[in-house]
């Protein structure tokens, strides 16, 4: 059951107010222990030139409800001018930015899981934003590539 909370809150986290399918959520495991992990994970961020803008805990909520974990945030991430003109000249997006990847423990590994981006065509289908949400996805594959491979 703690299995499918875990997967669960990830895929309600990435998706809230988007019509997206199980098929368009990106997922990464890495053998690597939480705290290696979530340090991986950040320094993948980095190194793929975005800023990190805040890392929140998530599992406060699932532990008031009886689950015991501590080991459950999502990662936000971006290009703050990137981030500021798209919100500017297109604030449908302001609530889906910035980027977001939900990391939790799980059974002896860690999981990373990330929203692909192109769901963000729905909000706003302009065709230079296209081309940025593609970026992004190639951007988020590098990224879960580079975390999987971490040691």
């Amino acid at each position: 059951m703690k299995h499918l909370v875990n997967w669960l809150v990830a895929v309600f986290i990435l998706t809230a107010s988007i019509n997206a399918n199980a098929q368009d959520v990106m997922i990464a495991r890495s053998k690597l222990a939480f705290p290696e992990a979530m340090s991986a994970l950040q320094n993948t961020i980095i190194e793929h030139s975005y800023t990190l803008s805040r890392v929140q805990r998530i599992d406060i909520g699932l532990t008031k409800a009886g689950y015991k974990t501590d080991m459950y945030r999502v990662v936000f991430f971006g290009k703050h001018e990137e981030l500021k003109w798209m919100s500017d000249k297109y604030p449908g997006l302001a609530a889906y930015l910035p980027m977001k990847i939900a990391i939790f423990a799980e059974q002896g590994e860690t999981v990373a899981v990330a929203l692909n981006p192109k769901h963000y065509s729905d909000v706003e289908n302009q065709k230079k934003l296209n081309i940025i949400f593609r970026r992004w996805e190639n951007d988020i594959k590098s990224i879960l590539s580079d975390f999987r491979k971490a040691d």
